[in-house]
């Protein structure tokens, strides 16, 4: 068995070997050159925007038009809590005046700005915007 157990030794090290003289022949017929890495992208950060209507009974005598365009900003956030780039929102019922609040994700205060500014009704000239970083302590685990 001795005479068996020397061959396949011998085998198994000129196969490494083999593997090893390959590997060495690839790496010196093509350059090195870096595969090119992805830029990173930035960190998202959590930002509380304040939609701000234009008079506190907003929610009770909007105008046609202005019924229209707040239908084209739902639209508009629910696109964004598909995409995952808003996190929660809807309207505060506050009994002083109505307003809206979004929790959003992005990786700069500019960016969060440039967001909230896209929402129809604030393009419209109908809401206003606040925007200030926010940390989200709690949220919600799905129920099974």
């Amino acid at each position: 068995m001795l005479p068996l157990m020397k061959t396949l030794s011998l085998a198994a090290m000129l196969l490494l070997a083999a593997g090893s003289a390959c590997a060495l022949a690839q790496a010196a017929a093509s350059p090195s050159v870096p595969a090119p890495q992805a830029a990173a992208a930035p960190a998202l950060k959590s930002w509380f925007v304040r939609l701000i209507p234009p008079r506190p009974t907003f929610d009770k005598d909007m105008t046609p038009a202005e019924q229209a365009v707040m239908e084209q900003h739902f639209i508009y956030w629910k696109g964004q809590f598909e995409k995952g780039v808003c996190v929660f929102g809807g309207p505060v019922l506050d009994p002083r005046g109505i307003f809206g609040v979004l929790a959003i994700q992005a990786a700069s205060e500019d960016e969060a700005r440039a967001i909230a500014s896209a929402d129809p009704s604030v393009k419209a000239g109908v809401n206003r915007i606040e925007v200030a970083e926010m940390r989200i302590a709690f949220l919600p685990k799905p129920r099974n």
